[in-house]
């Protein structure tokens, strides 16, 4: 079959969804190393961040096909700039996780509107075109950053604490499941109601690994956390089936 019948992004599949929710718990470990372990702070991490997810992103836009590993390394750095960007919003901007997670909100709900506006679709099947790529990963940088937000909200002010918040995010992803195969909502909604659940369940995953024991976590090295996960995510998408998603129509 043509490659013009695929889109430039993964076929949405179980071993997706499992590689997704690694990549964000790697970004938050990843993000707290290079903020707070390295002592660079919110604004530098932020810079560096947005620097290597601007690179990934233009290997993955020029490239002329879907190729597994340019498209994750994508996602890595997009979730690792989401962690840095919330904790700049939220805390050094000084308008706490309520305000941060609030604004975050209505960029990722106008991301998606102008994106449907100027392409017609925000499906998958659709990220074909150097437009639709663009629309793509800016709503996948708000989307991981508003998880971020999220994550530090139903942990930290709500005080689920990391465990509760884990069950709570958890919970609501399964009810998008539930959804999908049980009712006839929209499969792109559910999509991004999912892609977004994913970050904060992540985050708040990672928070319990790398925090110190009196804040709640496990109090593990944030470097070694890091190095493990992106052994497993490199692992999972060598033995995951990595197909590219058909062309929506």
């Amino acid at each position: 079959m043509s490659k013009d019948a695929f889109a430039k992004v993964p076929e949405v599949t179980l071993g997706f969804w499992i590689v997704k929710v690694l990549v964000t718990t790697l970004g938050e470990t990843g993000g707290d190393a290079i903020t707070m372990s390295m002592q660079l702070g919110y604004a530098a991490g932020t810079a560096i961040f947005l620097v290597l997810f601007a690179a990934a992103v233009a290997v993955q836009v020029r490239a002329e096909r879907f190729h597994p590993f340019p498209y994750w390394a994508a996602i890595i750095m997009s979730t690792t700039v989401g962690t840095t960007l919330a904790d700049l919003v939220d805390r050094s901007l000084g308008i706490g996780y309520a305000g941060g997670s609030t604004l975050l909100v209505l960029l990722l709900l106008a991301s998606l509107a102008l994106w449907k506006r100027s392409t017609g679709s925000i499906d998958m099947g659709s990220v074909a075109s150097t437009r639709s790529e663009a629309f793509y990963w800016v709503t996948i940088a708000f989307s991981q950053t508003l998880g971020t937000a999220l994550g530090d909200w139903t942990a930290d002010s709500a005080g689920l604490g990391y465990a509760g918040s884990a069950v709570l995010f958890g919970s609501l992803l399964l009810l998008v499941a539930l959804a999908y195969f049980r009712t006839s909502i929209s499969r792109t909604v559910l999509f991004w109601a999912a892609f977004v659940l994913t970050r904060p369940l992540g985050a708040v995953v990672g928070d319990f690994l790398d925090k110190p024991l009196q804040h709640g976590g496990l109090g593990l090295s944030r470097y070694v956390a890091s190095v493990v996960l992106l052994a497993l995510v490199v692992m999972l998408v060598m033995a995951l089936p990595q197909r590219p998603a058909r062309r929506a129509h």
